[in-house]
């Protein structure tokens, strides 16, 4: 019984892939028509030169509080502004002297820069509003969530109807936290918010928490109008004025708050830790808390607002921890902590207790930046180590175009229309990805490139000797084709699948211009599978078809002389048979009438490795012994 014959459509593979094309091309040209898109790759710092800002770091208090830690906690502050405004492959780094130098590629705009210019500060202000970070209409802006569950994250703290709280103490004063588990929905009731005014209620506040005087008509407008889901409110570096209403978004966009005045500065933590809880009756427990110690001062001015906000209601009994102008934490009050010390416990994990533990340290440590040096830098590489670079890249693609034709003849055409579909598309990616994701191409991204040149080749090669196997083995060009994919494709798949885990692994444990390399070897990884199961297949499908390649024509690449197919073949069983002396594969052999034709297998017939063939055809060339009877004759 013949095996079943798969259905191939490969008209319909390539049309889907133009379609692929086209609507990659038809983006790009829609951003340049209508958005900020442009037909070529941004260039990352190496190649193009940008903006270099040195900072030179400043105590507030003393010298010593500028440390290694405080240095490399305002290096994240600074990475997570300029990951946010949109500008990639930026260059952080210390200096001697603690000093940070920031190089942004390209012509970074004002805002950016103003952003690398501020420093962080942190402080500790009442919350007088919570919403959904998305534009809210006037009747529903003073909604708050029915869950008046407390949190250490605020943003999910009290506006998530899932949300659920836990509380531990440390020496009698607790905090609690909560998280949500599921999705965040604006199922809220209204709080009773007093009607804001233009100018307040009062000439004086009655506390920080006085919404009837913080609340005003322009804070309730910003407060609505606030869009926390646009990555521009959530570059942090905008401080509100400290004796003042303030609106932020949390860190993660979530949600939105309406704050109230400073109460402590983050300068008045004394020290800040992760860990798990303490039970009551002594024992570790199970659940990550952070601790929390102030200073002598922060101690007098945190015992007076957590009094203050354990009698008030939701949302009126959290506090915002703020950091460079986002809120980072929002626990509610469990009760007065008089001796300022401070636990906030609920659904934290390791890694998320010590992050929080780090960023309260850093607010316990406060610097500021002078700018000692803004200038415009060169393409650290230039544009030469680029021309030279893709020169290397042009030698070695031509080398391969030119092995392609000296090893398959005009079969190599398809290895080199293959080449050219994988540029196009990795072209095409890159420059979406430069205008959709900011994106910037490095020279070791070029390199990148280049080493995908072989590993593209190298499929190519791997399925063409499958085809040329299986017709050594006796069968037609079409059924060659069909089972010399079967077994290519497997390798194929392992082989990219190798190469993309390396590329995944480095760009995580990599950095710099390592990771440019790292991303641009696994995006050419997965254009290749692309290529050659939408493109290099269908097309060898479709000229298995033809006359040329079909009766194996000298310049086909499967030339029966060249293959080794019109010598003696093993057959099995010590036999050899003649395969056809002329014409292509299909033909009838020119042999004995019982001999094999060794010019199609039957279905489910064992293939032999190219090893055995040359040792049969080998042993068939060799000089049959002639039996000697001289011994047994009689004399």
């Amino acid at each position: 019984m013949a095996p079943p014959v798969h259905r191939q459509r490969p008209v319909r593979t390539l049309v889907t892939l133009a379609v692929i094309v086209v609507a990659i091309f038809g983006t790009i040209l829609a951003g340049v028509q209508w958005g900020s898109a442009s037909f070529s790759p941004k260039l990352a710092l190496d190649l193009e030169g940008g903006t270099q800002i040195i900072l030179t770091p400043v105590a507030t208090d003393d010298s010593s509080a500028i440390t290694d830690d405080t240095i490399a906690q305002a290096i994240e502050v600074i990475r997570q502004r300029v990951d946010a405004s949109g500008v990639s492959e930026a260059e952080i780094t210390s200096q001697s002297g603690h000093k940070i130098v920031v190089s942004l590629p390209g012509k970074p705009s004002d805002s950016t820069l103003e952003l690398v210019r501020k420093s962080a500060q942190m402080e500790f202000r009442p919350v007088l509003d919570v919403a959904v970070g998305t534009p809210t209409s006037a009747a529903t802006a003073t909604a708050t969530p029915t869950d008046g569950a407390t949190a250490s994250d605020g943003s999910t703290a009290a506006a998530t109807p899932e949300a659920t709280a836990s509380s531990a103490t440390s020496g009698g004063n607790s905090m609690t936290e909560g998280t949500t588990s599921g999705t965040a929905t604006d199922t809220a009731t209204a709080t009773p918010t007093p009607t804001p005014t233009a100018s307040g209620s009062a000439t004086e506040p009655s506390s920080p928490s006085d919404t009837a005087y913080y609340v005003t008509t322009e804070i309730q407008a910003q407060f609505d109008a606030l869009d926390c889901s646009d990555e521009a409110n959530l570059t942090g570096g905008t401080v509100g004025p400290t004796d003042s209403a303030f609106v932020a978004c949390d860190e993660s966009g979530t949600y939105k708050y309406i704050l109230g005045p400073v109460e402590v500065e983050g300068s008045n933590i004394s020290s800040a830790s992760s860990g798990l809880e303490t039970t009551a009756s002594g024992q570790t427990g199970t659940s990550w808390v952070v601790n929390l110690e102030f200073n002598s001062t922060g101690k007098e001015q945190f015992a007076a607002t957590s009094t203050r906000l354990y009698s008030q209601t939701s949302p009126l009994n959290q506090f915002a921890i703020v950091l460079d102008g986002l809120v980072i934490s929002a626990p509610s009050i469990d009760e007065p902590i008089a001796n300022g010390q401070a636990q906030i416990s609920g659904s934290f994990t390791r890694e998320s207790a010590a992050t929080l533990a780090q960023q309260l340290n850093f607010g316990s440590l406060p610097i500021s930046f002078t700018v000692e040096s803004e200038q415009q830098i060169s393409a650290t590489l230039g544009s030469e180590q680029l021309q030279k670079g893709l020169l290397a890249g042009l030698i070695g693609l031509v080398l391969v175009v030119l092995y392609s034709l000296a090893q398959y003849r005009l079969l190599g055409l398809l290895t080199v229309g293959s080449l050219l579909v994988a540029a196009v598309l990795a072209y095409g990616t890159i420059t979406l990805l430069s205008w959709t994701q900011g994106y910037r191409l490095s020279l070791s991204g070029v390199a990148g490139l280049i080493v995908a040149i072989g590993i593209t080749a190298d499929s190519f090669i791997v399925y063409f000797e499958r085809v040329r196997d299986e017709l050594r083995d006796g069968r037609t060009l079409t059924l060659a084709v069909d089972h010399g994919w079967d077994r290519a494709k497997r390798t194929i798949l392992a082989s990219d699948a190798v190469n993309f885990l390396a590329a995944v692994v480095l760009y995580a444990i990599a950095v710099g211009g390592v990771r440019g390399f790292a991303f641009t070897l696994g995006l050419t990884t997965v254009i290749d599978l692309i290529v050659v199961f939408m493109f290099t297949h269908p097309m060898m499908l479709l000229i298995a078809r033809t006359k040329f390649f079909g009766e194996g024509h000298p310049l086909s690449g499967f030339d029966p002389a060249r293959l080794g197919v019109a010598g003696a073949r093993y057959v099995g069983r010590g036999r050899v048979a003649r395969a056809p002396r002329t014409g292509g594969p299909d033909e009838t052999p020119d042999q004995p009438e019982n001999e094999p034709t060794g010019t199609s297998l039957a279905p489910g017939e064992p293939t032999m490795t190219i090893a055995e063939r040359r040792a049969a055809a080998k042993a068939a060339a060799a000089p049959q012994p002639v039996a000697d009877d001289s011994e047994g004759s009689d004399h």
